[in-house]
């Protein structure tokens, strides 16, 4: 059995001894002068001997102190190098968990860009809809929907979601061209027990009956609404952000201005103390630069599109 002394008034001494001044020794470890001298003092207590002289305004190690300071040193340099392979090699895996519709919508899409930009970092995403335990699972940072408030994770918001339904040109073109909010009860809609329908329509001013026509094909996600709406299916209600290449390139079209939202937004999480790990950190600036453009993009785009269709009508 080891007759060690409590590790933390090893390590204080270890700092102390190494600078021979408590108060670079408790700066370094993030403690006060006090709790440095207190873990001495304890130290000191269990030896039964003094390991630094007091002397005006400054401390020196006594014999003792200096002889057993060189062993203390070389043991924490062991435990630094040991405990390192595990730090580089948690610096070599950045592993990310994401919703299936974000994966596959957006993010899947953008990924190979910072894979390239930082080709020492092997990237590896799971897709679940289930959320993440991060104190149990091995996931450095994770993509969520909601409010913004998990407790014991750090947040940073990257969009509000918003929605508004979108359809095929050809589908547009044959229900007349031009359709009224209300059109929208009798239409075949895709995903049709999605609670989104009724807050879009109540807020285009349409009378919502109580129980609102189920009729139309269920495919569980957005990712999956989006391309049977391309292809002509029926109508899906989608968040314009993910949609904005095939929005640009016609394979989808927005019947309608209106955009609804409920509040919610997706936003970018990690364990709170582990905020600043430098892999965390990179990808958090890079994942939010790359929203923040496309953002202003489709800003400028829809705004282009109103300018277009006003030139149209005028």
């Amino acid at each position: 059995m080891r007759r060690i002394p409590p590790l933390t008034a090893v390590r204080v001494f270890e700092a102390a001894a190494r600078h021979e001044n408590f108060t670079k020794a408790a700066d370094e470890l993030g403690m006060t002068q006090a709790a440095v001298s207190y873990q001495i003092r304890l130290l000191e207590e269990r030896l039964g001997l003094a390991l630094f002289r007091r002397e005006k305004r400054r401390v020196t190690l006594t014999e003792p102190g200096r002889r057993v300071a060189g062993a203390v040193g070389r043991a924490f340099d062991t435990l630094d190098a040991a405990f390192a392979s595990l730090r580089a090699e948690d610096e070599g895996t950045l592993t990310l968990t994401t919703s299936y519709t974000f994966a596959n919508t957006w993010f899947a899409w953008r990924l190979g860009a910072f894979q390239m930009a930082n080709p020492e970092m092997a990237v590896r995403l799971l897709t679940d809809d289930s959320l993440a335990d991060f104190a149990s699972e091995e996931v450095d940072i994770g993509v969520r929907t909601g409010m913004g408030e998990w407790p014991g994770l750090s947040a940073d918001l990257l969009f509000r979601i918003n929605f508004t339904p979108m359809c095929s040109p050809e589908f547009l073109a044959a229900h007349g061209g031009r359709l009224e909010p209300k059109d929208l009860l009798d239409l075949p809609r895709i995903g049709p027990d999605d609670p989104w329908w009724s807050v879009w329509l109540r807020d285009a001013g349409v009378e919502v009956p109580n129980e609102l026509s189920r009729r139309g094909i269920r495919l569980g996600y957005q990712a999956n609404e989006g391309v049977a709406a391309m292809v002509g299916q029926g109508i899906a209600i989608l968040t314009p952000f993910f949609w904005r290449n095939d929005l640009a390139q016609g394979r989808l079209v927005r019947p309608f201005d209106q955009l609804s939202t409920r509040g919610w937004g997706y936003w970018l999480v990690s364990a709170e103390h582990r905020r600043m790990v430098p892999k965390i950190k990179r990808f958090r600036e890079w994942l939010l630069a790359e929203v923040k453009r496309d953002l202003a993009e489709l800003a400028a785009e829809s705004a282009a599109d109103k300018i277009l269709v006003a030139k149209e009508q005028a």
